[in-house]
């Protein structure tokens, strides 16, 4: 995230730790084999949200191809898929876009167009924007519940999440959570939404069914980006951007356990868990690497060069491999996770953000 200050709207136009050198090239230089998709699996498409030219690249994850672009909006960021694959879905804002270096009251002088805040709604099928929801003031991510009824969007200059009914449209409820929030992630018993704080540096744990707040855990770490638990939800693993750490978090205590210190120069950013829960992947940023830990041990065991500053990463649903959308490098990266080697770059649009995977929908 750059710093920054009811009813269905109709659509607008529309990674001992070894550094592994990047070997990959762009999608019209040497191909990589595709990788055959399981027997009676139509294979995985991955969507990259591009927060300056507005709009979203679609990847075929069976050969690593592009195969369309669809306009959503102003400064796409969040992204996720619908269980069922037929719905993608998109976090859009209306507050301007602030570097780091850039002081508070400057950023604050830009101008703010609330209106075009929201959830897009992507028919997946036909590739077409179809809606956009209302999700509070400025939605930066969110997460899907198992049976795709509901979304849980963090409100980044409000300081709330919202809680947005997807067959209605509407919102249903609006918590306070930590200052700044960003990363969403709901627990693997869907019971609970957790909500990292940047600027409190801390996680609030609340309610899924009524959005009450339940626990507020400090991180151990600051700046606090995304959340990702292992798939039978022993473990939480949350993404310290300033400290250059990880911080793993028992959820049934809701206390950390320990702090993983990342190598130098890592930015923890984006969380990616294998399927098996083997292991957990997470792109540092301005380190430009993705690191790999090993959650038997918490400990980092690998480390793979990717593009510039990757931000989103995302897996294929078997977890054999691993795409991260690289920001200021306009080209997202494909990692093969049972090599760890890079083995395509693929040209994205611009200022490549998030990146969701999900079945192609038929």
């Amino acid at each position: 995230m750059e710093l920054n200050r009811g009813g269905v709207r109709v659509p607008r136009i529309v990674i001992g730790i070894f550094i592994l050198t990047a070997c990959g090239a762009r999608q019209d230089a040497t191909p990589a084999p595709s990788r055959s998709p399981a027997k009676g699996e139509p294979g995985d498409l991955v969507y990259i949200s591009n927060e300056d030219s507005r709009n979203l690249t679609v990847i075929d994850a069976r050969g690593d191809s592009v195969i369309a672009t669809i306009g959503v909006g102003m400064r796409p960021r969040g992204v996720k898929v619908s269980p069922d694959g037929k719905r993608v879905y998109v976090a859009l804002s209306g507050s301007p876009k602030c570097p780091p270096t850039m002081p508070d009251e400057e950023c604050e002088k830009l101008k703010t167009d609330r209106s075009q805040d929201g959830i897009a709604v992507v028919d997946a099928i036909s590739r077409k924007l179809v809606a956009v929801f209302p999700a509070g003031s400025d939605p930066e991510t969110f997460d899907v519940s198992a049976d795709g009824r509901r979304l849980f969007v963090s409100n980044e200059d409000a300081g709330t999440a919202t809680i947005v009914d997807l067959i209605s449209g509407r919102t249903i409820a609006t918590a306070k959570v930590g200052r700044e929030p960003e990363g969403v992630t709901l627990s693997p018993d869907g019971k609970t939404f957790w909500v990292t704080g940047e600027t409190d540096h801390d996680i609030t744990a609340s309610d899924a069914a009524s959005g009450e707040a339940i626990a507020r855990i400090a991180t151990q770490g600051k700046r606090p980006r995304a959340i990702g638990f292992l798939p039978d939800g022993s473990k939480a693993y949350v993404s310290n951007e300033a400290s250059g750490t990880v911080s793993v978090i028992a959820p049934s205590s809701r206390h950390v356990r320990r702090v993983i210190v990342l190598p130098d120069g890592a930015r923890p950013m984006g969380i990616a868990v294998a399927p098996d829960g083997g292991r957990v992947y997470v792109s540092t940023g301005r380190g430009g690497t993705v690191i790999v830990i090993d959650p038997n041990s918490d400990s980092v065991i690998a480390a793979v060069r990717v593009g510039r500053r990757p931000w989103g990463v995302g897996l294929t649903r078997d977890g054999g491999k691993l795409y991260t959308a690289n920001g200021p490098g306009n080209d997202v990266t494909v990692i093969d996770t049972k090599t760890m080697k890079v083995v395509r770059t693929l040209a994205a649009g611009s200022s490549p953000w998030g990146i969701a995977l999900g079945r192609r929908p038929r």
